[in-house]
């Protein structure tokens, strides 16, 4: 029972979509788990764009609902949290894990692949995660990938097995990356396949990172809009305003239905220390 409690974690729900109630350090060690256990896994990182994509959107909400771990990347749902019945401890983004994760990848030698992301941050951060830190790369590459199914898929998903990687950093953009996850899993386990986005491009210095005060002060999407206007004036100034409805909505229903506690299995013995 103590072991129980020990594991159990609170979730908590925005519309479709749920999030784990945890902090980074947490992540990085669940994240742990699911590759000890060996048997796959998929971690995303929501945030108000994914939410509402989640309304229209039928294949990213069952993607979201086999996630193993949903992070919280949007400061504005960690704001709204106490609202929907549990308080988010803090914005765990997928971009912050990246490098946490590969230092605890290189301890444990944990093979990693990198995949998508603009033509060469993939390999630059490979090389750099190998040059820094000791990490075992088994691969990296940001071949074309589409978001519908593709005849293309069954060649990657033999790389990626050949590879034999423990986990998968896949920067394909939202709702591509969460897609291309889900239709993946049972081609790649036990590879555990993370989200990151522009996670990629940003560690390569390929796209700037808001400064950590604007991404506190939630105001990271204006700070994106302002580099990429046309791309994503559509996403924030359109589409984006519709959460405050579906959290309108979300706090309507009963707490039961908005906030649950999960416990994940137990975490497998390490034959390296047993």
């Amino acid at each position: 029972m103590a072991g129980d409690a020990a594991r159990a974690r609170t979730r908590v729900r925005f519309g479709r979509v749920w999030v784990d109630a945890i902090t980074a350090e947490r992540a990085l060690d669940e994240i742990e788990r699911l590759v000890d256990a060996g048997e796959g896994g998929a971690v995303f990182t929501p945030n108000v764009d994914h939410v509402v994509i989640a309304e229209r959107n039928p294949a990213f909400r069952e993607a979201y609902a086999s996630a193993s771990l949903s992070l919280v990347d949007g400061q504005p749902l960690v704001w709204t949290s106490p609202l929907v019945g549990s308080k988010l401890p803090e914005k765990v983004s997928g971009s912050d894990l990246i490098w946490p994760l590969l230092r605890r990848a290189a301890a444990r030698r944990y093979r990693v692949y990198f995949l998508g992301g603009r033509p060469g941050a993939a390999r630059a951060v490979a090389d750099r995660a190998e040059r820094e830190l000791g990490a075992v790369v088994a691969g990296a590459e940001a071949p074309r990938i589409s978001i519908a199914p593709s005849p293309e898929d069954d060649a990657l998903w033999a790389r990626i097995r050949a590879a034999g990687p423990h986990l998968l950093f896949v920067a394909l953009g939202a709702p591509k990356g969460e897609l291309w996850i889900h239709r993946a899993a049972a081609h790649i386990r036990p590879a555990v396949a993370l989200s990151i986005g522009a996670g990629l491009d940003f560690l390569a210095g390929q796209v700037p990172r808001a400064p950590r005060w604007v991404s506190r002060a939630g105001l990271e999407w204006l700070f994106r809009l302002a580099l990429e206007p046309r791309r994503l004036a559509r996403r924030y100034l359109v589409d984006d305003p519709r959460f405050a409805g579906i959290l309108y909505r979300t706090c309507r229903d009963a707490r039961e239905a908005r906030v649950r506690v999960f416990t994940p299995p137990p975490r497998p013995r390490d034959p390296l220390t047993t």
